[in-house]
């Protein structure tokens, strides 16, 4: 079996996402992909992180001083700064002109303006990319009927910036992305939306203060199968195994039209936070 190298490209290395990815990705593949290379733009401000050059040490992978020599040395590419998504244009661009293979973290973009424009740059090029919380691939989520879902109650921790896609990801993933309007009725510490669907269908968005499991309350036009689904399994294992599809096959897993009507989601969302009990739209 080849290997296959895979290659980071971050705003800062010492993150959650860039720390655990590697050997989940070595794991997964059976030793099939494996993270050689990584870049990052920046050193780490927050207090406790270890610099770039110790990150990569400390996991055995070559840092590389141009984002265009490890697109050139690697075989797909993970662009990561899951907490700067605001970066994610500039990063990922070398990386979408390449036709190989790109999986975007979280949270992709701040508006849908921006994912739209960084969408555009693989889709000319030919390049298979996409971006998506974890939570889409929960094993839980899965079995859902969506076809005659009325509403979604979803409860979650954390604050709005942040992770907000991760209660936006499964409720588009169950409902679609037609939310055309959003309003903001919650309190400092637990903020929370209602979503409105075209067609009258409506969601729920409430993040309490503090960590807080990722809840959804389903109800469907017959109420006699409502169901309350917790999304607490690995669900990043299912995450990595739908990267490393792509990595394999260029088929993407999520449409460029649902992730960026994700996005669209949140920036109006985080909007309406200025605005409380005024619907906005959805544009």
């Amino acid at each position: 079996m080849e290997k296959k190298i895979v290659g980071f490209i971050d705003h800062y290395l010492n993150e959650w996402h860039a720390d655990n990815y590697p050997a989940w990705i070595r794991d997964y593949s059976g030793g099939e992909f494996e993270v050689k290379y990584a870049y990052a733009e920046v050193e780490p401000t927050i207090e406790g992180r270890i610099s770039n050059r110790e990150w990569a040490e400390k996991y055995g992978i070559e840092l590389l001083p141009t984002i265009e020599e490890l697109v050139e040395k690697c075989d797909a590419i993970i662009v990561l700064s899951p907490d700067n998504s605001e970066r994610h244009y500039d990063l990922s661009y070398a990386a979408l002109a390449s036709g190989k293979p790109v999986y975007i973290d979280k949270t992709f973009a701040d508006t849908g303006a921006e994912a739209a424009r960084i969408f555009a740059v693989g889709e000319a090029y030919g390049t298979p990319c996409f971006s998506s919380s974890a939570l889409r691939f929960s094993e839980k989520i899965a079995p859902v009927v969506r076809e005659d879902i009325d509403s979604i109650v979803s409860t979650g921790g954390g604050h709005p910036d942040t992770y907000l896609i991760h209660q936006l990801e499964p409720i588009v993933t169950l409902m679609g992305s037609d939310v055309c309007r959003v309003m903001y009725y919650g309190t400092k510490m637990a903020p929370a939306w209602v979503l409105l669907f075209a067609d009258g269908r409506c969601a729920t968005v409430t993040q309490l203060a503090g960590p807080a499991e990722f809840v959804l309350q389903i109800n469907h036009a017959d109420a006699d199968r409502n169901e309350t689904v917790v999304v607490n399994d690995g669900f990043f294992k299912g995450l990595i195994h739908a990267i490393l599809h792509m990595f394999r096959t260029g088929e993407i897993p999520v449409s460029h039209r649902d992730t960026i009507g994700i996005m669209a989601i949140r920036e109006t969302c985080l909007r309406a936070m200025e605005q409380p009990n005024v619907w906005l739209p959805v544009e």
